[in-house]
């Protein structure tokens, strides 16, 4: 009897993967029906948003054309470059042999321009997927599109189809996007009319929540970075497909190829019922409204009402929406969801027992453990589930690891769906949809698998901490502390369980995506959680997630908010096996510094007064600068510097410094080294204090933010002390001193272009222009 049950669960385990398939899949190429594709990327022109800015296209379109595929085919896909830089294609959710999963540098050379790779694809699963660019922010620009795999035999009751891709489309060139964000630009917010000034806060009784923030030196409650002309459903703002008619049953397939927006889904009727989550089959459940991270995919079928069924997918800031509409008629319309109050957010996460702003990156590894990250900041609440339990004193690459010899004992299995009854698991929609009710869309609990997704029995399981962490400070984002450049690989077993604790010490959501696997997110389900490549890891909330390690290579972890994914927060899994012989060429080590490249740019104040010239180059750990004033009487100083950040928060510097010695003339210039520390303290003041070989000490404050929704008010403080312990001086005295501040206000026009006024205490009152560039 124990031999027959050990023979029916090996059986259905392997039914099961068969969906999604494993690293045990059929993988051999002979037999299988060939469906063929070439794909040409080339940049192009593209009007979306009332301007015409640069994008890139797949075979002239965007979004790029759908594959279809049947499930048991082999899919040659050829894809030529035409641009002047290397591009690649990822399989978004395709198991895969690791050498074809489209990772430049990692697991495949990347395409060079003017040459063609050919992807070759054993396809051993089922459902709705997509692909994209995985070189650099191309896939901001345009490189996205969708495929469909249809089973041998049709599991699911519906008369129609229709693929649905949203996505969100900047003017701007995606690397000054990401230079504005480094740079701390608050533009994007502004011009959204997201921001919190100081005046509304105070004018709301949130004062002291704003203050709370500022404490865990962070502006306010944030939602989304970047600002976004336009949303868009298959390339269009509004997508209409009149051709469906009343009653006909239709499988929408939603993907989620947005750079970073998550959207909240409304339907305006039509019954619409989840089937399919990330590809994968689940119980049937209804749901009006949910929220869609990035990089998912949910099938979901609806009935086409005697009209026009209306479907919105609004960002999740509030900064925009797109729709689209089915059948014709009378329109049933969808929710346009409101801008969440982030006022009634701050206050909130005022009265949490809690600690924001870790930091994005640490400087001490042995005392800054996950553990004690994880204790220092967020939720302080009781964590007595065994899946948090992380007591043992062995860590593998600074993430925390506990090997146990026992999993659940239940099988994985498939079966048809034709029979099953769905749950109603649909929250009502409320009128005020404030920041609590959304809060109850934050989990997976509404997705159950059709049967038990557990894994084989006694399988070891290693369990991982892995805190999410960065900020918007410089816009470096991390795990555990630590950009994937300053780490190594995290090394897995073949036949064991890995089980990660996922844990947002941010304000942000992060849709956290490993590719070549699926893997289980706990939920309330239990042993029927749901399969997903792509999990939400909702703000300062965790999620568990585990999967078996079969396949071999390494395999790429990241945050899919584009801009999160290309300033750190990722990681490689690593079978360590040996690399692909075609690699060679291809060291690894050039995905790994792309999150930590170099960014330039610059501020110039042009003042009535005096001007003003700052200039920045930096990355994750190293920043020079420049930093020069000037007036109209010939006085003036400038400083060169080196920065080098230890954590997030300190760093130190050294550089020279030259100022004229006398008031109004250039005739002697003093030039000096100089050395110290800054430090970004709590309540967001910038700190330096310094002295140079004439062992002369010196203190700078300054400090900005939003008083108003486009009004910013600055100040700066200078000390500076001579003692006299290297100079002497003329008039005998054996102490000087110096006095400098300014206090200005500045009016943001644009991206680029604020006017401004201040008083400074040695130029006096005057206006101008700030450019930043």
């Amino acid at each position: 009897m124990k031999t027959y049950c050990l023979i029916i669960i090996i059986f259905t385990t392997n039914i099961l993967f068969s969906q999604v398939g494993t690293n045990g899949q059929d993988r051999t190429e002979e037999g299988r029906p060939v469906k063929e594709y070439n794909l040409t990327i080339a940049e192009s022109n593209i009007t979306l948003a009332g301007v015409t800015a640069n994008g890139i296209t797949v075979n002239g379109g965007i979004p790029a054309p759908t594959l279809e595929f049947v499930e048991g085919d082999l899919a040659i896909i050829n894809v030529t470059n035409k641009m002047e830089v290397e591009t690649s294609i990822h399989w978004h959710g395709i198991i895969l042999p690791n050498f074809y999963d489209g990772v430049p540098y990692l697991t495949t050379p990347p395409i060079k321009p003017n040459e063609t790779f050919q992807y070759r694809i054993p396809i051993n699963q089922t459902g709705t997927y997509w692909y994209h660019s995985h070189t650099m922010l191309q896939e901001q620009k345009g490189v996205y599109g969708s495929i469909v795999i249809q089973p041998k035999e049709k599991l699911l009751s519906y008369d129609k189809e229709l693929v649905v891709v949203l996505s969100d489309w900047t003017n701007e060139k995606a690397e000054n996007v990401l230079k504005n964000l480094k740079r701390g630009n608050e533009w994007y917010q502004v011009r959204k009319g997201t921001s919190v000034p100081l005046s509304r806060a105070i004018s709301q009784n949130a004062f002291g929540a704003q203050l709370k923030m500022w404490r865990d030196r962070m502006e306010g409650a944030d939602i989304a970075d970047i600002y976004y002309p336009v949303f868009l459903s298959n390339g269009q703002d509004l997508a209409k497909y009149p051709e469906f008619n009343p009653g006909e049953k239709v499988r929408l397939r939603f993907i989620n190829a947005a750079a970073s927006t998550y959207f909240w889904l409304d339907f305006g009727g039509g019954n619409p019922q989840i089937v399919s989550s990330d590809g994968v089959d689940v119980q049937p459940v209804s749901k009006n409204r949910f929220l869609f991270a990035i990089a998912e995919t949910y099938d979901i079928i609806v009935s086409i009402p005697n009209g026009t069924l209306e479907i919105t997918a609004t960002a999740q800031d509030g900064s925009g929406h797109t729709s689209i509409q089915i059948g014709s008629g009378v329109l049933f319309p969808a929710t346009v969801i409101d801008r969440p109050d982030k006022v009634a957010m701050m206050k909130q996460m005022a009265n949490m027992d809690m600690k924001m702003g870790a930091p994005a990156i640490i400087g001490n590894l042995k005392r800054n453990t996950p553990k004690y990250l994880k204790e220092k900041y967020g939720m302080k609440m009781d964590m007595s589930h065994d899946h948090m339990n992380m007591e043992d004193d062995h860590e593998i690459n600074g993430h925390r690891e506990k090997d146990t010899n026992k999993v659940s004992e239940m099988p994985m299995v498939k079966t048809n769906h034709k029979h099953m009854q769905h749950q109603d698991n649909s929250i009502k929609d409320t009128a005020k949809f404030d920041y609590d009710t959304r809060k109850t869309y934050f989990n997976y609990d509404f997705l159950k698998a059709t049967q038990p997704t557990t894994f084989p029995v006694d399988a070891q399981v290693n369990e991982l901490l892995l805190n999410l962490t960065g900020n918007m400070n410089r816009y470096v984002w991390s795990i555990n502390g630590v950009p994937l450049s300053e780490t190594d690989k995290i090394k897995i077993k073949g036949g064991e369980v890995t089980r990660i604790t996922l844990n947002n010490l941010t304000m942000m959501h992060h849709p956290m995506h490993l590719h070549g696997h699926y893997f289980r997110v706990v939920n309330k389900n239990g042993e029927r959680s749901p399969l997903k490549h792509t999990v939400n890891v909702p703000p300062m909330e965790q999620v568990t997630i585990e999967f078996y390690n079969e396949e071999y290579g390494d395999w790429f972890f990241h945050c899919h908010v584009l801009y999160h994914m290309m300033s750190g927060m990722a990681r490689i899994f690593s079978y360590d096996t040996p690399r692909d012989e075609r690699m060679e060429a291809y060291p690894v080590k050039k995905l790994i510094h792309e999150s930590n490249q170099y960014f330039h740019w610059g501020l110039a104040r042009l003042g009535s007064n005096f001007n003003e010239v700052v200039l920045t180059s930096s990355n994750i750990r190293n920043e020079f600068g420049l930093r020069g004033e000037f007036d109209y009487k010939e006085n003036a100083e400038i400083e060169i510097s080196y920065n080098r950040y230890l954590n997030s928060w300190v760093r130190l510097y050294v550089g020279v410094n030259a100022e004229n010695e006398s008031p109004d003339s250039f005739d002697r210039i003093n030039t000096v080294v100089v050395s110290g520390i800054k430090y970004f303290s709590p309540y967001m003041f910038s700190l330096d204090l310094s002295i140079d070989h004439q062992l002369r000490p010196r203190i700078r404050l300054d400090r900005e933010f939003l008083l108003f929704p486009r009004i910013f008010l600055e100040g700066e403080y200078e000390y500076r002390a001579d003692f006299g312990w290297v100079n002497d001086f003329e008039n005998g005295a054996d102490f000087e001193e110096e006095t400098e501040w300014l206090i200005g206000l500045s009016y943001i026009l644009s991206r680029n272009f604020s006017i401004q006024g201040n008083y400074n205490n040695q130029y006096g009152w005057g206006g101008g222009l700030l450019v930043r560039f």
